[in-house]
């Protein structure tokens, strides 16, 4: 079983230090806090906020998934070298459709070179 880093793993102080490491890793899900039942809803998922990532052939993000809860809704692989072999803020709008009940989404992403990655949870209300 891989090991899965969240921020909510890591003390304060230690936050700060590695604030950069952190924020080029850690996926963030970036949507409306409503969605309609049944109705298409777009879902963001990107990357860091300040640090752009690697996309070099041995330091790149691989993969991002999109989760509510325990079911895998969405994913996107990448080759190293689609950013043009730059640092860069990996993200990718998924599409998907509103369920019955609210949702918990989060993310995970995988880093070749540092592992799987986990976002914190975004409550949607689904009305």
């Amino acid at each position: 079983m891989p090991r899965v880093f969240q921020a909510l793993d890591i003390e304060k102080e230690e936050k700060e230090i590695k604030r950069d490491y952190l924020d080029r890793h850690m996926p963030h899900v970036i949507c409306a806090d409503e969605a309609k039942r049944g109705e298409k809803f777009v879902v963001k998922v990107r990357i860091g906020e300040d640090y752009p990532h690697p996309d070099e052939y041995d330091h790149s993000i691989s993969l991002i998934q999109l989760w509510n809860r325990e079911t895998l809704l969405a994913e996107a692989r990448y080759t190293p070298g689609v950013y043009g072999n730059l640092p860069a803020h990996v993200e990718v709008d998924f599409h998907i459709v509103a369920p019955d009940v609210s949702m918990n989404l989060s993310a995970m992403s995988v880093c070749s070179k540092h592992g799987l990655w986990q976002s914190e949870e975004k409550p949607v209300k689904v009305v």
